[in-house]
Order: C-alpha cells, then sequence, then structure tokens
C-alpha cells in the first residue's frame, strides 16, 4: 500500500516520542500489505475499527489513534489525523 503522507506520523512521534515504535511498525505493517477490505486489514489489526469511510487503527495499546482513508482499488492510504486518545474522545476529528 502507498501511505499518503507519513509527514504526519512523523510530526505526531517528535511530539509523543513514546509512540515512534509502534507508528513504525503500522507503517511497516501498511507498506508491505497489499489489502483488498477492511476485513483483510483486521487480520492485521484485529483492534481496528470502520467509523464511517474511515478506519481507525489504536496505535501503542491506547497511546493514538490514526484515522485514515483507505482505497483498497488504488492501493492508497490517506492518513487523516494521528491523535492521542484524548484528542480522538473529543471528536473533532470527524468535521
Amino acid at each position: 500500500m502507498h501511505i499518503i503522507t507519513r509527514k504526519r506520523l512523523n510530526e505526531f512521534s517528535v511530539r509523543h516520542p513514546e509512540t515512534r515504535s509502534a507508528l513504525q511498525h503500522w507503517y511497516n505493517e501498511m507498506k508491505r500489505s497489499n489489502f483488498s477490505s477492511f476485513v483483510e486489514v483486521r487480520k492485521v489489526f484485529p483492534a481496528a475499527d470502520q467509523v464511517g469511510k474511515l478506519s481507525v487503527f489504536n496505535i501503542g495499546g491506547n497511546k493514538a489513534r490514526l484515522v485514515a482513508a483507505i482505497h483498497y482499488n488504488r492501493r492508497r492510504v490517506y492518513i487523516r489525523a494521528v491523535l492521542t486518545h484524548t484528542e480522538y474522545e473529543a471528536g473533532k476529528w470527524k468535521e
């Protein structure tokens, strides 16, 4: 899968260094995978959830949430937001 954009991961990991290895793991798994559906995503990331058209990943045991739009037909993952658990719960990412 092609990840757009890794910059959001890097910026978040600078502000929250405890998430760096978990974000790197997520990136590596997504990059080498060729998912064709959310069911396949759940096999690799069992804690992932579908929220409308977006996929939400639990990063590092609730340290962060990664919100992405996955276009399976084009093999692209658009990172919408990387948030702390508190920021995610506030719900502003849904706007």
